[in-house]
């Protein structure tokens, strides 16, 4: 819940202006608040390079929902990628893993592409319980779908403990938990689908430790927080891709 339209419309600029020629396997995408998409939108129109995507939805496809977002909404104003459940959906608004199925499955159901979130507390990983609350959240959300769906989906591990709280995530342990993750979908499905989904990392990264998180083998990218609202910091994670 950041920046007005004026705002939102000079950032995504600088970033555009910014960008230089990408590699065929790296996407840049912002999220704007839903007010601003349409705005994005059109700015981002011009830039083939930048992806819109929203950064939440309802489950229903219609209804008395008031102050809701539906799926059908976003493909009208022409976003095709949802993040769900992101930690602070998950702390501030309950979302679980129940809710979280529906909203993965409405989302699909429409074609729409998911970056989906999941990671554990302080106290999971003090009490060594983070791998157990992974694979909770894998499983319950997404381990039911048919291995055809998972071309539409983007995983993204933020750990929890690691955001805002002044403690630190090593390259180390975003490697090792992404190693875990990846497993996990090997052992549900194949080595091929884990292999081809991409899994970012969301755990503060800025420009200064950008190059070190992505040089680990199973991070593929970032779920980019504060630093996302400045364009050179921005910049400079997606150079270090």
């Amino acid at each position: 819940m950041n920046l007005d339209k004026a705002q939102s419309l000079q950032l995504v600029s600088e970033i555009s202006n910014g960008l230089g020629q990408l590699s065929s396997d790296t996407q840049v995408v912002v999220s704007p608040p839903y007010i601003n998409i349409p705005y994005i939108m059109d700015a981002s129109a011009r830039d083939k390079q930048i992806i819109v995507a929203a950064q939440n939805m309802h489950q229903a496809e219609d209804g008395a929902y008031t102050g809701e977002i539906s799926a059908d909404m976003l493909k009208g104003a022409g976003v095709h990628t949802v993040i769900l459940g992101h930690s602070e959906r998950r702390e501030y608004f309950n979302e679980d893993a129940h809710l979280l199925t529906k909203k993965v499955e409405q989302a699909l159901e429409h074609s729409l592409e998911v970056i989906f979130c999941f990671g554990e507390k302080l106290e999971d990983r003090k009490s060594e319980n983070h791998f157990n609350v992974v694979e909770y959240q894998l499983k319950d959300s997404l381990f039911h779908l048919k291995q055809s769906d998972w071309k539409h989906i983007v995983l993204a591990y933020e750990p929890v403990w690691a955001i805002g709280t002044g403690e630190t995530a090593s390259p180390e342990q975003a490697q090792e938990m992404h190693a875990f993750i990846r497993n996990l979908i090997s052992e549900q499905y194949d080595d091929d689908l884990a292999n081809d989904v991409s899994i970012l990392y969301g755990g503060s990264v800025k420009p200064s430790n950008a190059n070190e998180i992505f040089s680990k083998p199973d991070v593929d990218g970032g779920l980019i927080g504060g630093a996302s609202l400045k364009a050179e910091d921005f910049l400079a994670i997606v150079n270090a891709i």
